[in-house]
């Protein structure tokens, strides 16, 4: 997820080389890295999703809730997307400045979830149509 075209060993020391990064940057004292990334985590998850349903020639965006598995691979996703986005140097850097953003609640992967959110929760009317 984090590699195109499934360079997995190049992936992994990405990772632990943005894990090395965030153990040293952090500001935390008595967390570890791994806590401070599964906060990230966490803090990135969305509950609810809308998915598009036509209904009678309308197209209405309808709130869902997430599988919790859906969930952990979407808060994923979206930590690599907006990493790959910021300014730093490697994509290690890149990857745990978001990881440290997002554990303070702040960075573009924590706004997608806020904006989805937001999202659903405007168009909970429609909840009725749900499949």
């Amino acid at each position: 997820m984090m590699m195109w075209d499934g360079k997995k060993s190049v992936a992994f020391k990405c990772f632990y080389d943005a894990i090395d990064i965030v153990e040293a940057k952090k500001q935390d004292e008595e967390k570890s890295a791994l806590e401070i990334w599964k906060d990230a985590l966490t803090n990135v998850m969305p509950h609810v999703e809308v998915r598009s349903r036509r209904v009678g020639g309308a197209t209405f965006q309808i709130p869902n809730p997430i599988r919790p598995d859906r969930k952990i691979s979407t808060a994923m996703k979206w930590l690599i997307l907006f990493a790959r986005k910021r300014n730093e140097k490697s994509m290690a850097n890149k990857l745990a400045a978001e990881i440290l953003a997002a554990a303070k609640e702040e960075g573009a992967a924590v706004k997608k979830r806020v904006d989805t959110h937001k999202m659903a929760e405007a168009n909970k009317a429609f909840s009725h149509f749900r499949f």
